[in-house]
């Protein structure tokens, strides 16, 4: 558990979930000097837009180096800072962030260098070029549950494309955020191009309110609403990745041994603190039992705890605790069934919860429809692949989602019926690791994309140049318009008629240029 101190302490105290110590203390930063934060990050602007992709790209090879050099320190900040296990926190966490950098590094150039584009035939003679141009400074405002990657994937994506960054990173997990902030200072950026505040919603508004060009949050729904009205107040762009509930649908012909293990790490991997986890496990009736057996021996396996051969850490905030149990309360007050874990109530202190599958619950549950982030798994049986789909799209949600069956086409045409950003095929979680996709959700699960060419372009302004060499002294549509409309009329209807006639074609364009 990470809590923070009230505004006049300035001081976020920092628990470890898993153990309950307190293993540091870190400075707030103080709402007076929020525009301290923007007056250097635009002067750093100028010098860092101003110097070319290649040139940025040498401090990301140091960075990388960096952490790489440095991955079981890091590592070891991540697990004591959110109570996640080392395997989860390398494996999910910092190689992501690594393999991000390195597309970065490989892809950054040619995404971001100037575009050719056709020019329409009408408009012969000219060129046509798409240049992208840094927004300016991008405020980067990070969650708690992959506090390392969700927080450098972005960063790293604005200065490439020439922003400046400042991070606000969650006040659940500082000490991942002054790793951070160490990281770059060590990796030489230059003094303003990024900098991190440290602090709770009260800094996070600040830093709203200060007009940045470019918001990118990960968190809640709830937050994200509120970030976008006053990003709308101010017409400020963003990108916003928010919850999810994300379905797993398994057919009859599903490889079940593999769905049953694929469905418990789906689920608990991370403690079930995942937007893309496998929150609503939604089964063909026919192999329910079958299916319910394999999945329950596979979850008897795991290990909770906070050694290196643990399976499953601790929950990081307690309040996400309290909204596991109370969805899983009104789950068990209506009728819905253990089939392994403990009831609320016997539940033991500190922030481990028992890993949880549940069944005979019902569609307007909270378990089904509100973003749990815990390791609470509703188990569902469907008859029809119709009503599958139908199940799976029927919450506010749309991040992602899994299929599972050996029948090709049949995965491909649910995976296409379903409202999801992202959708797997006979696995689960994954498409955010392939930084060749782009990653985003539909519905309340947020807006925009990043990942892929798109998540390097978000960053900058896309600006249309055209070129003339300027030889002629007049343009075919420019001044004077008499005696005009007829040859246009006529080169208009030859050029986009179905029956296209060049010569006629031809023969009006020279009277159009006859006409200048």
């Amino acid at each position: 558990m990470n809590v923070h101190s009230v505004e006049q302490v300035q001081k976020l105290t920092v628990i470890a979930p898993a153990t309950g110590q307190i293993i540091a203390e870190i400075a707030e930063t103080p709402i007076h000097e929020v525009p301290l934060f923007y007056q250097r990050g635009r002067n750093a602007f100028a010098a860092w837009s101003s110097i070319s992709i290649p040139e940025r790209l040498n401090y990301f090879r140091k960075l990388k180096q960096l952490m790489v050099d440095e991955m079981d320190q890091i590592a070891r900040t991540i697990s004591d800072d959110t109570g996640k296990v080392l395997t989860e926190a390398i494996v999910a966490d910092i190689m992501p962030t690594l393999d991000a950098i390195d597309h970065i590094i490989r892809h950054a150039e040619k995404v971001l260098s100037r575009q050719k584009a056709k020019t329409p035939f009408l408009l012969i003679g000219k060129k046509s070029y798409i240049e992208y141009m840094p927004r300016g400074i991008v405020l980067v405002i990070s969650p708690w549950n992959y506090p390392l990657q969700l927080a450098m994937v972005p960063m790293v994506s604005a200065l490439a494309g020439g922003n400046t960054v400042i991070l606000k990173p969650s006040e659940v997990t500082p000490l991942v955020g002054k790793c951070i902030e160490d990281l770059f200072n060590r990796s030489g950026f230059p003094e303003g191009t990024v900098q991190v505040a440290h602090g709770g919603k009260e800094v996070g508004a600040a830093f709203t309110e200060g007009k940045p060009d470019y918001i990118f949050f990960t968190g809640s729904v709830r937050t994200g609403k509120i970030i976008q009205q006053q990003a709308a107040r101010d017409l400020i762009p963003t990108t916003l990745e928010l919850g999810g509930k994300d379905p797993m649908i398994v057919f009859k012909d599903a490889n079940l041994e593999r769905a049953a293990k694929a469905a418990a790490w789906g689920a608990f991997t991370n403690s079930g603190q995942v937007c893309m986890s496998a929150e609503r496990l939604y089964v063909e009736r026919s192999i329910l039992e079958e299916f319910l057996e394999l999945l329950k021996s596979e979850v008897r396996t795991l290990t909770q705890g906070t050694d290196e051969n643990a399976d499953v850490g601790s929950m990081t905030f307690p309040a996400q605790k309290d909204i596991v149990k109370g969805q899983l309360e009104e789950a068990l007050a209506r009728g819905a069934k253990l089939e392994t874990g403990l009831e609320p109530e016997n539940w033991q202190e500190g922030m481990f919860i028992p890993l949880t599958v549940v069944t005979q619950v019902e569609q307007d549950m909270k378990i089904i429809q509100e973003e749990t982030f815990g390791p609470l798994l509703p188990v569902v049986p469907f008859d029809t692949e119709e009503e599958a789909v139908i199940l799976a799209n029927g919450t506010v949600f749309g991040l992602n989602a899994s299929v599972w069956t050996k029948d090709k086409e049949k995965a491909r045409r649910v995976a296409s019926k379903l409202v999801s950003g992202a959708v797997v095929i006979n696995d689960v979680i994954i498409t955010v690791a392939n930084h060749g996709l782009p990653f985003g959700g539909t519905k309340e699960s947020g807006i925009g994309r990043y990942h892929a060419e798109g998540g390097l372009r978000i960053f900058c302004h896309e600006k249309a140049i055209m070129e003339d060499l300027g030889l002629m002294n007049s343009e075919i549509q420019w001044y004077p318009y008499k005696g005009k409309y007829p040859l246009f009329l006529n080169l208009f209807k030859n050029y986009f008629g179905e029956n296209r006639n060049w010569l006629s074609f031809a023969r009006d364009y020279l009277a159009l240029i006859k006409s200048k």
